[in-house]
């Protein structure tokens, strides 16, 4: 502890023990004897008065630790006014020391705020404040510098359609920016905070097929390239199917042993063949043999998705051209309906293929965002669930202090 505050600047001038109250207090002072301006970081000579203060310290086993000092104010000409000094174990109007607030920091990123609030001593309000001092002191002072390849995604956070927006940076792995909602407004806020000239240097987007995201990218990014995720373009086609199988399960009798059977296919239809094992090759071999309709469906799902295997960009392109006029004459109409979809976004599509960009990394961050809100029991601000988004992905390495 002492060698720390040595390397805090900071020099221990005598302690008191209250046995009593289990307190540990350690006279401290800077390491330099001219105050420093804590608004304007300049340095003052001239004392206006001092004020005893105390600061929150780690603690030492079960004992409290406090720091005191008689803080200065100074007559600092720049400011015009008499100011505190600043000092070096401590934010300027904080009541608890830097290690404090790292080591409650560590632990919000690891448990719930209520565990860490209880672990800690401090009151809810406390952990909170002492995440954004952490946050303001660690993280880059702009989180949108050097954007060039991002995934834009929405997450849930509560019943009754509450959610926020999520724009993950891919090449550094990280959580750029989040607000409320999932709006073209909401995509707005973030290119306004992004700002024009660092919009032109973005490169790819990906996204889903949400029509808010594309038309607040045309608006906000016409020079960067759309690419949708992949996981999106099959999900049309394999709701198709399953809406083509429901279809068939209802204009059979309930007792034909074909119904059962038809309705039991569902998940041996949504793997791929090379997928199948043991008793779901038969499964599917069945339905081959049984039902040509639903098979034929099968068929133009897994035809989809070897095209998006498919290397060479110019080739997708004329291949996806064919399978959407194939599927649309079909008539199968929920197959019909994906088939416009597609051929709609097809250059995302395409972009996809001669890229390889997917929104993998952003459903990555979004399983990690789920933990923080079930190990919460969820929040009820969304600005407090922002906060730790912001504390937990953006790239923030946080040790405890025997690690630092």
């Amino acid at each position: 502890m002492l060698s720390r505050l040595k390397d805090q600047h900071a020099v221990v001038r005598g302690f008191t023990i209250d046995a009593e109250s289990r307190t540990l207090s350690l006279d401290v002072v800077p390491t330099w004897r001219v105050g420093v301006c804590s608004t304007c970081d300049r340095k003052v000579s001239g004392t206006y008065d001092t004020r005893p203060r105390t600061w929150r310290h780690t603690d030492l086993g079960e004992m409290r630790v406090e720091l005191r000092y008689a803080l200065r104010r100074l007559n600092c000409p720049n400011c015009d006014t008499a100011k505190t000094e600043s000092v070096p174990w401590a934010a300027p109007a904080a009541w608890h020391t830097h290690d404090f607030d790292d080591l409650t920091a560590y632990h919000a990123q690891q448990n719930s705020v209520t565990a860490v609030a209880r672990l800690m001593r401090v009151s809810w309000s406390t952990v909170g404040e002492c995440i954004e001092r952490v946050m303001a002191r660690k993280l880059p002072p702009d989180l949108l510098d050097g954007l060039r390849r991002i995934g834009i995604d929405e997450l849930s956070y509560r019943k009754h359609h509450k959610y926020v927006t999520v724009v993950v940076d891919h090449d550094r792995q990280r959580v750029v920016w989040t607000a409320p909602g999932k709006s073209a407004d909401t995509v707005r806020a973030f290119f306004a905070a992004l700002g024009a000239k660092r919009a032109k240097k973005l490169k790819l987007v990906s996204i889903d097929m949400s029509a808010a995201y594309i038309s607040a990218l045309e608006e906000c990014a016409p020079s960067a390239r759309i690419v949708f995720d992949r996981f999106h373009v099959q999900k049309l086609v394999h709701e198709a199917l399953d809406e083509v199988r429901r279809a068939l399960v209802r204009a059979l009798d309930p007792e034909d042993p074909a119904r059962r059977a038809t309705k039991k296919s569902r998940f041996v239809l949504q793997k791929r063949p090379r997928n199948l094992l043991g008793e779901e090759i038969f499964k599917l071999a069945d339905v081959a043999r049984d039902n040509k309709p639903l098979y034929r469906a099968y068929l133009m799902k897994e035809k989809l998705a070897g095209l998006l295997d498919t290397v060479e960009p110019a080739v997708a392109r004329r291949a996806l051209h064919a399978w959407c006029n194939a599927t649309v004459r079909s008539r199968v109409a929920p197959f019909v309906k994906a088939a416009r979809t597609i051929r709609k976004h097809i250059d995302g599509i395409v972009a996809y293929i001669e890229t390889g960009l997917n929104n993998g990394r952003s459903e990555g961050m979004n399983g990690k965002i789920r933990v923080i809100t079930r190990r919460a029991y969820g929040f009820h601000d969304v600005w407090s669930f922002i906060a730790m988004i912001t504390l937990c992905c953006t790239g923030l390495r946080l040790e405890p202090r025997h690690a630092a």
